[in-house]
């Protein structure tokens, strides 16, 4: 899967970069026991790490600390560089929900050889994402609720509004780095209350007005 869906259409769109923000929720950095970011964590998955809703994670044999990140997405619609932030939104063609599946040991050891994080970030399935609701039907994406549940029993719950870095403040930030095109997508963050998942859990993932997704572990 390298293409994503608009909910109600028959459309898919070819997903190009994925960008990522990392510790962009305060309290998550805290719960990581790390200091809160003064700029944007970027990284970066590749596009064959997609996974769609309904799909299966599989656990690489490389880890055995695999961490659940609930994230709300954002679908770029048009080509842009160098954004001031009051244009950003007119950018994003959707959103949509979004799993950060992360090898935290091996990422902590990248931590600690300053390291990158592509292997313990852009492994096959680590990046599964539902339908896109396009930005229209979403009143506003700065005020959301966002939830994960493992077996039923919620693991993350808060709200957009506890970004660091809100929607149009990372858009335009990336915008300044790289030419986002019509299907990148953009990771906005985790909250706290990350944890590990094993094979057989079923996750449920939900934000309020977008949409939900459903994977399993193996």
């Amino acid at each position: 899967m390298r293409t994503v869906g608009i909910r109600g259409s028959s459309q898919r769109i070819e997903v190009g970069k994925i960008l990522c923000l990392g510790k962009n929720y305060p309290d998550h950095a805290k719960e990581m026991r790390e200091e809160v970011p003064q700029v944007p964590v970027v990284f970066l998955k590749p596009s064959s790490a997609l996974l769609c809703d309904g799909g299966t994670v599989i656990v690489p044999p490389l880890t055995k600390e695999l961490h659940h990140e609930i994230e709300l997405v954002l679908l770029i619609g048009r080509q842009a560089k160098n954004l001031p932030v009051p244009d950003a939104f007119k950018y994003i063609a959707g959103y949509g929900v979004g799993l950060d599946m992360t090898m935290r040991d091996v990422q902590r050891e990248a931590k600690k050889k300053g390291d990158p994080w592509s292997v313990c970030k852009g492994f096959d399935t680590s990046a599964p994402v539902s339908e896109f609701v396009r930005k229209e039907e979403v009143r506003d994406p700065r005020c959301l609720d966002i939830s994960l549940k493992v077996n039923g029993t919620i693991r993350q719950h808060s709200n957009t509004r506890n970004m660091m870095y809100g929607i149009e403040q990372t858009v335009a930030y990336l915008s300044g780095i790289f030419t986002l095109d019509p299907g990148d997508l953009i990771f906005t963050g985790t909250p706290e209350g990350v944890s590990r998942v094993v094979s057989g859990d079923l996750l449920d993932a939900e934000i309020e007005s977008v949409g939900s997704l459903h994977v399993s572990i193996r």
